[in-house]
């Protein structure tokens, strides 16, 4: 049941709909309204705005006050959403995290270790370039994945 959710949010979660969902996951207080969603994202009216919120809130994902404000109710990971987090307001590809630590392990590595040029720090520095590409790559990777 719960696996044929997820296949429903993931087919209707695209496009407009997604970069509406993308936009309240990026907001501090992740309550939003009609017009702050339709200024925010360019769209050409209220109503446009209104029908995609109405469709997050038809998946079960947004709920909608008395005040007319929707608050994010479920956090869903699907499609590219997977590949990001939330942090302090951004949605940040997850890589980014390992990205960040291999390339500071690898610019401290000849600060804390002597260079030489045995084969334990030629191979040290070889595995730790190739971390830091494959890490940053899988970075960019997702960052051009995201939804505008």
């Amino acid at each position: 049941m719960a696996e044929e959710r997820e296949r429903v949010i993931e087919s209707e979660l695209k496009g407009v709909t997604l970069r509406v969902y993308w936009h309240i996951l990026g907001s501090k207080k992740q309550v939003v309204g009609v017009r702050p969603v339709q200024r925010a994202l360019g769209l050409s009216s209220p109503s446009v705005a209104l029908h995609h919120l109405e469709k997050l809130k038809d998946l079960g994902l947004l709920e909608k006050d008395s005040t007319g404000e929707y608050h994010l109710i479920e956090l869903v990971k699907v499609g590219v959403l997977r590949n990001f987090v939330g942090v302090l307001g951004f949605m940040l590809p997850r890589y980014m995290f390992y990205s960040t630590m291999f390339t500071v392990m690898l610019a401290l590595y000849p600060i804390i270790y002597q260079p030489d040029f045995s084969t334990h720090n030629i191979m040290a520095f070889v595995f730790g370039v190739s971390a830091v590409v494959v890490s940053w790559s899988e970075t960019l990777r997702a960052w051009r994945s995201r939804p505008f």
